[in-house]
């Protein structure tokens, strides 16, 4: 999400929240609202400041993380990552038959990487993913009765947590963080 798209969604948001309390405003005005709120003048200078990011070629920008997780089981994998936690095969790569598996998945706007191969990761990896509707997610997975894994969700100070345990020793935190 870049920070047009957050701005953007402060200003739906208060409009919402105006709206609940009776309050009516256009959304260009909720716009120009949080444009003030943010410190700029009126939304087209707040809208092309900030997004300044994507227009400024000397800015450094990460646009993707996936990360390699250690696995020996492809079948095992694939229960726990595809048919449990919901991911889709992005693509799969083997040097020759019968030699290791590097499997790629993906699930809405996250990559990870799962790797059969000794030298790629260590078992035991600890993924923090940072997550918007983890109530709904965690409903999604406690609703498939899923044997081996039943994650409850934790109230920490940072947000609201839930964490998986892959087979082979790898832990995903999933979080909605407090705002």
């Amino acid at each position: 999400m870049t920070n047009v798209d957050q701005a953007k969604l402060m200003a739906k948001q208060l409009r919402a929240a105006l709206s609940s309390d009776g309050i009516e405003i256009p959304h260009s005005k909720s716009l120009e609202l949080v444009a003030k709120a943010l410190g700029h003048a009126d939304w087209n200078t707040a809208s092309a400041t900030l997004d300044q990011t994507r227009t400024d070629p000397d800015t450094v920008r990460f646009t993707r993380c996936s990360p390699i997780l250690r696995i020996f089981d492809e079948r095992k994998a694939r229960e726990f990552y595809c048919d449990f936690l919901g991911f889709q095969v992005s693509f799969e790569h083997r040097f020759s038959d019968g030699m290791p598996l590097y499997l790629g998945l993906e699930r809405a706007d996250l990559s990870l990487h799962l790797s059969e191969h000794h030298g790629d990761a260590s078992p035991g990896a600890n993924v923090f993913v940072a997550t918007e509707n983890i109530r709904r997610f965690h409903q999604e997975l406690d609703e498939k009765y899923y044997t081996y894994n039943r994650p409850g969700l934790e109230d920490l100070p940072w947000g609201l947590q839930m964490q998986v345990n892959d087979p082979f020793g790898n832990r995903i935190r999933f979080c909605q963080q407090v705002v």
